[in-house]
């Protein structure tokens, strides 16, 4: 008996004690989520300390955090009615700036009329601009009801956008399409589609609530290590979706497996240790799969890629434990009500019988296995054809820019950008820890060069403390490729070249420069990613299926529709192809994170759908030696719970992509594309056409690796007809 046959056994026989067990794991969970949940960030920091944190160093060196030197945000206030020598508009000015400190939600701020600084008033003379301390974010909502007050008149607008600016709308947006996207349909629409493949309410509902524990506990514990580690606020949403795709997809193998016991003749007791024993162990196994893939990710130096990738093996682990614990302890309790609240139409119908979708893709198999070579370039010519976009790839980050029009930070950069097309929210610092006269003219000479460049605006030099630093700011949004390209340039030539010769140290840092970095902290590990998630698939699969070429089969297909999601993704984004149909913003780049977060996501889920499949066709190839009859047989007998679980979680990432942030616009789609492609042309054209081709090949293993354990990835315990579904 082995290991998640005696767990499904020990729960079952006591379900109570495995309720209690799991209650009292829950109220910690809520306990932690309602106290500790607040240590999030929206930053996205970069470790190994590059040039825009060695920057930020010296600059706090130099000059200690100082507000009255400190801009966070900017205000922007424009009449088209009056100018800024108008005693009305420095009226409606020193009221805005008055309100605003009273409230206490600015710390300082510079108006022109307290500096007289030109570089305040707009060439039109019809919009000033007053860089402002924000406290928090959590402020910014006091601030733009003070906003709001100065328009009362009708003459007047004000604005603001920023950093802090910016974070409140990413966090209130982040919330919106959370609840909207996952809660209203995801969720509802995962039940639909388990409704449909059970046929029964209680057995749709049982795998929601499994997934709705597995991202409470899992949220529970990132609260808790949230205290200790930097993690991004997006954990959350990336938690919740995975939770409700894993948690939904473990129980629907477990609880299939379980109902095909008892309709084999199984008595409910028996049916549960044999479904612990076949689909408990395949989920152990691609739960372990899926955890593996995605500790690639956390080689990746930043706080937004860990963050994801810890939130997804987190919900992965939990959501495992429950499948193999509390899912046998329900069906304990339950037995045969488990298909309680039969529905009309689809009710009547046994997952496992054969039923139209067994008819259907047993029809597809034969058409594919009569003609192999033919099936096999049709379908792979189409996905290579997809892929082709990919190699215009562009990465980037979602900014203030890609926001809904209607978000006030969109509003204040639409208006900064209108009004003072070379000013920017925060400027680029070039840092040095040299005062020296020879430094300082440098310096001021390179001042003089930058206003000769459009993407720069006039410049300021400071010095304290044996530092000194020249502000530049940067047209543009600090995420663009205009605003990172300038920074770029700023470090590889035209910083270098103003110090040449001199043993002087200069660094770039400000917020474009750390976009810069964290680009390259996302793309510079890529290729170790890929290798280190494809090197472990290959032995994983390896060992699963003592078979070298069912492993490299596997790896090349997940490669196939990975390649052909990326290049649908920049054929969407990028180039704007039905993205107004869909209801995408289209973007000049893709998140920086999300290619390599897909890569590993897909290799990671595509591998439940790997294991399933060809665990059945070792299955009936063991019996029957002849590969096509299996292959046949695997494909059509697992159709519809296979493409129940893959539309399921397609349900769940389309939630994602329903929504604002673009970001998980992306992700959402990419990942549902990925799944769509991998359930329906390699699962039903490649791979059958590739095994059919392969023959006994298929099933090679080099005698140098005969010590590989024998490994049976789902057992044989269920009784099984020796005879394909019928077409």
């Amino acid at each position: 008996m082995g290991l998640t046959e005696r767990i499904a056994r020990a729960c079952a026989a006591h379900p109570w004690r495995t309720f209690a067990a799991w209650a009292l794991v829950l109220v910690a969970a809520i306990t932690a989520i309602a106290t500790l949940m607040s240590g999030l960030t929206t930053d996205a920091t970069v470790t190994g300390n590059p040039e825009s944190e060695q920057a930020e160093r010296l600059l706090v060196r130099g000059f200690p955090p100082d507000p009255q030197r400190t801009v966070t945000d900017v205000i922007v206030v424009r009449s088209d009615e009056f100018t800024v020598d108008d005693p009305e508009f420095r009226r409606v000015v020193d009221q805005l700036e008055r309100d605003a400190r009273n409230s206490g939600a600015l710390v300082s701020g510079r108006t022109y009329y307290g500096t007289n600084d030109a570089s305040l008033v707009s060439k039109d003379r019809h919009a000033t601009l007053m860089p402002v301390f924000v406290v928090g974010e959590d402020r910014v909502d006091d601030l733009l009801a003070i906003l709001d007050s100065a328009e009362e008149s009708g003459a007047f607008t004000a604005t603001i956008t920023g950093n802090h600016a910016a974070d409140n709308d990413f966090n209130a947006l982040s919330e919106k399409d959370l609840r909207e996207g996952e809660l209203k349909f995801g969720l509802p629409a995962a039940l639909v589609i388990l409704v449909l493949v059970f046929g029964a309410l209680v057995a749709a509902l049982i795998p929601l609530l499994m997934a709705i524990v597995s991202i409470v506990v899992a949220l529970g514990l990132v609260a808790l290590l949230s205290q200790q580690f930097e993690l991004s606020i997006f954990i959350v949403n990336m938690l919740t979706g995975m939770g409700l795709a894993l948690g939904i997809d473990y129980s629907l193998f477990v609880i299939s497996r379980y109902r095909e016991e008892r309709t084999g003749g199984r008595d409910p007791d028996a049916a549960i240790s044999a479904a612990g024993a076949t689909a408990s162990r395949a989920v152990l196994f691609s739960g372990s799969a899926f955890v593996v893939a995605l500790l690639g990710m956390l080689i990746v130096p930043t706080t937004i890629m860990r963050s994801l990738a810890l939130g997804a093996i987190l919900v992965g682990i939990v959501s495992v434990a429950a499948a193999l614990t509390l899912l046998p302890a329900l069906l304990g309790g339950l037995h045969d009500r488990v298909d309680s609240i039969r529905l009309p139409v689809v009710g009547r119908r046994s997952i496992e019988s054969a039923n139209p979708e067994g008819r259907f893709w047993g029809a597809i198999i034969d058409r594919v296995l009569r003609r192999p070579w033919l099936s096999l370039a049709i379908a792979t010519g189409l996905l290579l054809a997809a892929t082709v976009p990919a190699f215009g790839l562009n990465i980037g980050a979602s900014g203030v820019s890609t926001l809904p029009d209607d978000l006030p930070s969109k509003q204040g950069y639409v208006a900064l950008q209108r009004d003072f097309p070379t000013a920017g929210t925060d400027p680029a610092q070039i840092v040095v820890a040299d005062t020296s006269p020879d430094t300082m003219r440098r310096l001021e000479s390179l001042r003089s060069d930058l206003a000769a460049y459009p993407e720069f605006g006039p410049g300021e030099i400071r010095r304290g403390n044996g530092v000194a630093v020249l502000e530049v700011p940067v047209r543009g949004d600090e995420v663009s490729d205009e605003a990172v390209g300038a920074v770029r340039a700023l470090r590889d030539d035209i910083v270098p070249g103003a110090f040449e010769g001199t043993n002087v140290e200069a660094h770039v840092g400000g917020t474009s420069s750390e976009n810069a970095d964290y680009f390259d902290a996302v793309t510079k590990p890529a290729p170790l990613v890929f290798a280190f998630v494809l090197g472990l698939t290959l032995i994983l699969l390896t060992v699963a299926f003592r078979s070298v070429a069912i492993a490299l089969t596997a790896i090349a297909l997940n490669l196939l529709s990975v390649g052909a999601a990326y290049g649908l993704l920049v054929l969407v984004f990028q180039h704007g192809f039905g993205a107004d149909l869909l209801g995408f913003t289209q973007v000049d780049s893709i998140d920086a994170w999300v290619p390599l977060f897909l890569f590993s996501v897909l290799f990671g889920l595509s591998m439940d759908y790997q294991v399933f499949l060809l665990s059945r066709i070792r299955e009936r190839y063991d019996r029957t030696r002849d590969t096509r009859d299996a292959v046949r047989w695997g494909v059509a007998s697992t159709a519809r719970i296979i493409t129940g679980a893959a539309l399921i979680i397609v349900a769940v990432f389309s939630g994602f992509a329903r929504g604002d942030l673009v970001m998980f616009q992306q992700m959402g789609f990419g990942v549902a594309i990925a799944l769509l492609i991998d359930a329906t042309i390699i699962r039903s054209v490649v791979l059958p056409s590739v095994m059919a081709l392969l023959g006994d090949r298929n099933w090679y293993l080099p005698r140098w690796l005969e010590w590989t354990p024998h490994l049976e990835v789902e057992g044989h315990t269920a009784p099984e007809s020796n005879t394909a579904p019928s077409t």
